[in-house]
């Protein structure tokens, strides 16, 4: 909670830095031996546009190392259990896994990843640690020192349909209260031809990942002060009560199957008046060639319904790269993330993919992020100025508290239990978890 104002103090000297020099792969290749040619990484990552970027990019990396890389990718939501069953069992099946920083404190204490300074040092071809967005590098430092590479990084905004919103005389909302007036004004108006709000509904992540805005924005947090859970609040009943029932009521059908691919589908088809998801999604919305809502959309903040909230409603996450402590590659492996974040990438993946998400000021703040980005770009920053790093947890078993907040979310969305009982299951089982 007390990191969010860190995290956007950063941020905000990272979106004021200027261009830095960027070296081409050619320069770098140039005169270079290249000592861990013929090796063959494996690597798991998260299905994201910069995934998708990284992986066309594959034979430039090949070309200027040497080294080839397997590359695997998987839904977000299998990927921890993914590379959770490959650690535990210390298979060094993976040399390097993408994962959210939620998970970094984790995986350094069961010494699952390795740090990267002394690596970083001995092999910097690739590695500009200037050239990150302060506040991304932070999630992924443990004890001083770096454990992960920023790969890419959002917060979440509220995604609205501007001429929806002009032909009902809807306000911009601002509150909880506010989105559900909203949503109800859309779907009655337009005969039900258009849902009011879609949102991530999914058990697991994917619906803890945006109902913790609406937990965050009630003025509830996932602990207390002395690291318990928190969950058996009025703040945090009252928030799964009302995102339960805005979905029910005003969202589409079949939304507690739905993660952030089809909603995403949904609102960029023009299906929906209004979305709260990731600064992503942005990218989506204003693309031709995928999108009906181009120019139609407007980018607001998370809306907030108290005056005293315990940490931002907006989201901050990261995801980064980490180099597997039971990897027999692991120099071969730091080139690999090195060269996966380096800002040339960073830049050459905006011609390539949707992928606002870059954690590179310098790509942050090149001519092709505003033509591609400009639609949103402001209200971006912003959300990733005031966005929450610990909107999720970042300990130890922040997966085990997910997974059984997961479970109230969902139960509480298909109406077998009240909000409030739900939540006392999670908060007993997140307690057990949490002292172990």
């Amino acid at each position: 909670m007390t990191r969010t104002g860190s995290a956007s103090r950063s941020i905000c000297i990272a979106m004021a830095a200027a261009f830095a020099t960027v070296t081409t792969w050619a320069d770098i290749a140039v005169g270079q031996d290249k000592p861990f040619a013929g090796a063959r990484l494996s690597v798991l990552m998260v299905g994201h546009p910069t995934t998708d970027a990284v992986r066309k990019a594959l034979p430039d990396f090949t070309a200027a190392t040497g080294i080839d890389v397997d590359l695997e990718v998987v839904p977000e939501a299998d990927s921890v259990p993914k590379m959770m069953l490959e650690f535990s069992a210390g298979s060094g099946r993976y040399d390097v896994v993408e994962a959210s920083s939620i998970h970094v404190k984790g995986f350094v204490d069961a010494d699952y990843i390795v740090p990267l300074d002394d690596l970083a040092t001995r092999y910097g071809e690739f590695y500009d640690k200037a050239d990150f967005v302060p506040g991304y590098l932070t999630p992924n430092t443990v004890d001083g020192k770096l454990y992960g590479l920023p790969l890419f990084g959002e917060s979440s905004f509220l995604m609205y349909r501007k001429d929806l919103f002009e032909q009902y005389g809807i306000a911009v909302p601002k509150t909880f209260d506010e989105i559900e007036a909203a949503a109800k004004t859309v779907k009655e108006k337009s005969n039900g031809r258009i849902v009011g709000i879609t949102m991530r509904g999914q058990q697991g992540i994917q619906g803890v990942y945006i109902w913790a805005s609406y937990l965050w924005g009630m003025g509830g947090s996932f602990l207390t002060d002395d690291g318990k859970s928190a969950l058996d609040t009025p703040e945090a009943a009252t928030a799964l009560d009302k995102f339960a029932h805005v979905l029910r009521e005003y969202g589409p059908v079949g939304v507690a199957n739905m993660g952030w691919e089809e909603n995403r589908l949904l609102f960029q088809q023009g299906k929906a008046a209004m979305t709260l998801d990731a600064t992503v999604n942005g990218a989506f919305n204003e693309d031709p060639s995928v999108s009906t809502v181009v120019g139609k959309v407007g980018y607001a903040p998370v809306p907030v319904q108290t005056d005293s909230p315990k940490g931002g409603s907006s989201s901050l996450a990261v995801f980064g790269l980490n180099i597997a402590s039971a990897s027999q590659q692991q120099e071969a492996a730091w080139l690999f993330i090195s060269w996966a974040t380096s800002k040339k990438q960073q830049i050459n993946s905006l011609d390539t993919d949707p992928n606002s998400g870059v954690t590179s000021v310098a790509a942050m703040n090149s001519p092709a992020f505003d033509k591609r980005y400009g639609a949103f770009k402001k209200a971006m920053l912003a959300s990733l100025a005031g966005g929450n790093p610990q909107y999720i947890p970042t300990v130890p078993r922040a997966n085990e508290i997910v997974n059984n907040t997961g479970i109230a979310v969902s139960k509480v969305l298909a109406g077998t239990a009240s909000a409030a009982d739900a939540l006392k299951e999670a908060n007993e089982l997140n307690n057990a978890a949490l002292t172990r």
